[in-house]
């Protein structure tokens, strides 16, 4: 009797299965896949300045130069800063209304590989700030578009779409794989890093991928990090200044300010930790922090770290990093009133494995922050040093984890039923990547071009 109600469930979530695949199908009646495509300009498109002005508000003013440098620098900066600007032209582009926890920040970039609590190696999404339940196909055109702007980065001429449609087509085709499995299959599935480097076929690039792996390795917080971020004055251990990059606050009010509200954040921050967590980070005393300037469209956002050392002088270094909203929440609509919370549970839902301190908090007058340890063995691709065809190998790598980040609530069937066997899709974002990667050029000129009109303050750091 339990065999026949066993076959009987089984059935009836393949059923359930097939009907979403097929509705998915049903959607390209409506919104065909060649029409993803498309992309021109608003005709009243806001100014993409004037964007990047208005994300400015309620950041660290003193660092906006630094950000506006930053993205100066090429139009693949310039990109990397400006989710904000795509995703107000991405409502303009066809939608299939299939929701997903998307990352919002999809470029190639935010992948890498680092180590799960249980000190696995795995390659996966590693950025958060705008995730937001919303549309799939956002993530995938942002994504396509990053390695149309690598490509004529790296000088790939009449290739320089290849990689975008790999991406798309290993997501594809990925996704399609993820149909039917479980859904405890899909939440456990990952993509270890020993695995991506055993399937390289590149026997140079192979070498170089596992001398940087390995170098990574050794690089463990006691021996390499606590010593290059610390220092010992007048008897005490502090983090060290680096400015612009690293510094502590000014001997006045802000310090004062941070002095009051760094034992009430940290105090919020454990509460949003399990018991057991709480209990590890229990063993960890306060010692010293300061202001960590970071990435390229984060600059300006409150960012700290946080050095903690248990009794045995091990260090654990913490990062507090302010959680705004979401670059997708104009469009999409709110989840969470806490914006770090929303990262969280958003890292939760997409990543294979999370950080193990991984929390939120927020400071006396209200703004919100997310926590999560500052290094802990983290390996990125360096995309500069790419040809065409490692290039094109990453990004069905790529492709490949964020079909599974995607797949990981259910929406598989629906999505790879849409997708179907055939090319049409993949061809057709590439095409919008390439459109797209023309815009982006043109918002990085009109950026050159406020700087030069000092229009907008800038501060260019030493390479």
């Amino acid at each position: 009797m339990s065999g026949e109600i066993h076959r009987r469930f089984e059935a009836t979530c393949a059923k359930l299965v097939q009907m979403s695949f097929e509705a998915g199908r049903a959607l390209r009646a409506q919104v065909s896949r060649s029409s993803h495509a498309e992309w021109r300009p608003a005709e009243n498109r806001r100014d993409p300045i004037e964007m990047l002005e208005d994300s400015g508000q309620g950041r660290m003013q003193d660092l906006l130069p630094l950000r506006y440098g930053r993205m100066a620098r090429s139009p693949f900066a310039f990109f990397r800063g400006a989710a904000q600007i795509m995703a107000y032209d991405l409502q303009h582009t066809p939608d299939t209304g299939i929701r997903v926890q998307a990352c919002g920040d999809c470029h190639l970039s935010n992948f890498g590989g680092f180590a799960t609590p249980e000190r696995r190696l795995v390659f996966d999404l590693n950025d958060f700030d705008e995730t937001l339940p919303a549309a799939w196909e956002w993530d995938v055109k942002r994504l396509a578009a990053s390695f149309v702007m690598a490509a004529r980065a790296n000088g790939c001429g009449r290739k320089q779409a290849d990689a975008a449609q790999a991406a798309v087509a290993s997501y594809r085709e990925n996704m399609r794989n993820f149909v039917n499995l479980s859904p405890l299959e899909c939440w456990y599935a990952s993509v270890d890093v020993e695995s991506i480097v055993a399937e390289m076929q590149d026997s140079d690039w192979r070498k170089h991928v596992s001398k940087e792996i390995q170098k990574n390795l050794k690089r463990t917080m006691a021996d390499h990090y606590f010593p290059k971020f610390t220092q010992v004055q007048d008897g005490k251990i502090q983090i060290r200044d680096n400015p612009p990059v690293i510094y502590h606050l000014p001997e006045h009010k802000d310090a004062e300010a941070l002095a009051e509200r760094l034992p009430v954040m940290l105090e919020n921050y454990r509460q949003s930790l399990s018991e057991e967590r709480r209990d590890l980070l229990s063993r960890y005393q306060f010692v010293d922090c300061a202001v960590k300037v970071v990435g390229v469209g984060s600059v300006g956002t409150r960012c700290l770290i946080v050095l903690l050392m248990c009794q045995d002088r091990h260090p654990l270094f913490l990062q507090i990093k302010q959680a705004n909203q979401s670059v997708l929440e104009p469009y999409f609509g709110a989840e969470h009133s806490h914006h770090g919370q929303r990262v969280v549970v958003g890292q939760r839902r997409i990543q294979a494995a999370s950080d193990l301190f991984l929390g939120w908090t927020q400071d006396l007058v209200g703004r919100q922050y997310y926590v999560r340890q500052l290094r802990d063995v983290k390996l990125s691709a360096d995309v500069s040093l790419m040809t065409a065809r490692r290039l094109k190998r990453y990004a069905e790598l790529c492709g490949r984890v964020l079909a599974r980040a995607h797949a990981r609530l259910g929406a598989a069937p629906a999505i790879a039923g849409y997708l179907g066997r055939g090319e049409s899709f993949d061809q057709a974002v590439a095409q919008f990547a390439l459109r797209y990667a023309d815009q982006t050029e043109a918002d990085h000129s009109a950026l050159l071009r406020a700087i030069r009109e000092e229009r907008l303050p800038v501060y260019w750091e030493e390479e």
